[in-house]
């Protein structure tokens, strides 16, 4: 069997992440579709236990790069890694999880092999010898069949669309150490530290979801201090609305997302943007509050198992397209949400 498909492991500092399980899990699809052994790529340094892991999740054979250099992701001297072993051992197919340094490695390596690339893959099909990717198009309202018809074909898998691998501690397969020679022409950029964004679960990886949107600011209720402009007021109105809705999201274990109308209107920070031009999410979970529901916003959240829609405006277009809606005050019904589940939680 040859090694047609290559899957690119993602990590931090050692530990896997969910994406490239997920990842995993489609290669190994792929490779059975395609006869072909399924091959990981893992680089950073001491990775000996990582590779381990990554074989137990199935994959037949690993190409680890392992040096000082490769301790922090930097994009080129990985870009460089990938791109010089898909010449010289010609892959068909690789996969990439779709974290942020995923995509960029998948737009880089394409660049340096003059191949295109297939993002947001939700669905993978082989025809006449050619991976066919099925991905959302128009807003996900329909699912477009895209081909690249030059090889490598390089496809980013959408994250919680497939199942995550499992170990099994009885599989096996053949790690080999590549060789690691860093020019300085590979290592344009330096990571200088990590900055923490804050505690809590991200939403890239969350259950469950609480979005807000420009309806967080609405609570009539709220005398702003002494002293604000309406602008700064109405941000102040805002923030004590996502504080209800943390609340609600930490009863749940959960993340706290909001509409690109909140985040540009200052209400909330850019990495609690969900939507098109924010994170994609597929929550098992994904309350919207306050939220109008826009083709972008919904775009974002196509996936997600289970939708509830809170808004005051009964034709608010999340009402029509969640599950189920709760035509209402979300300064009310919010709190009354969170007693509700803190109780059923406690029992």
């Amino acid at each position: 069997m040859s090694n047609k498909v290559w899957v690119y492991i993602d990590h931090f500092k050692g530990e896997l992440l969910p994406a490239s399980l997920e990842t995993i899990t489609a290669g190994q699809k792929l490779a059975e579709k395609l006869n072909s052994k399924l091959t990981a790529l893992v680089f950073g340094h001491g990775i000996e236990n990582l590779a381990k892991q990554v074989i137990q999740h199935g994959v037949d054979e690993l190409l680890a790069g392992d040096s000082d250099g490769l301790g922090a992701y930097q994009p080129e001297p990985y870009t460089s890694l990938i791109s010089g072993l898909a010449k010289d051992m010609q892959p068909e197919v690789i996969l990439f999880p779709a974290t942020s340094s995923g995509r960029e490695l998948a737009a880089m390596t394409a660049i340096d092999l003059e191949s295109g690339v297939i993002t947001d893959a939700v669905g993978l099909e082989i025809e006449d010898g050619w991976v066919t990717v099925m991905r959302p198009a128009y807003g996900g309202k329909v699912l477009a069949k895209v081909q690249c018809k030059i090889k490598p074909q390089i496809i980013v898998l959408r994250s919680h669309i497939f199942a995550p691998s499992q170990p099994d501690s009885s599989r096996s397969g053949a790690i080999t150490n590549i060789k690691v020679d860093l020019g300085d022409e590979s290592q344009l950029s330096k990571l200088l530290e990590y900055i923490p964004s804050g505690g809590g679960v991200s939403l890239s990886d969350a259950n469950v979801i609480v979005s807000g949107g420009r309806g967080v600011s609405n609570n009539a209720n709220l005398v702003a201090p002494a002293g604000l402009d309406d602008k700064d007021a109405e941000i102040w109105r805002a923030q004590q609305g996502f504080n209800l809705l943390t609340e609600l999201a930490n009863t749940l274990n959960g993340a706290v997302g909001a509409s690109r109308a909140a985040v540009d209107a200052g209400f909330i920070s850019y990495e609690h943007q969900v939507g098109q031009t924010g994170k994609i999410v597929s929550p098992n979970l994904y309350i919207a509050c306050g939220l109008s529901g826009s083709i972008q916003h919904l775009a974002g959240v196509r996936t997600s198992k289970l939708i509830i829609a809170i808004n005051n405006d009964p034709d608010s277009p999340i009402l029509t397209f969640s599950k189920y809606g709760v035509v209402g005050d979300l300064f009310e019904i919010v709190p009354a949400l969170t007693e509700a589940f803190r109780k059923h939680l406690a029992m």
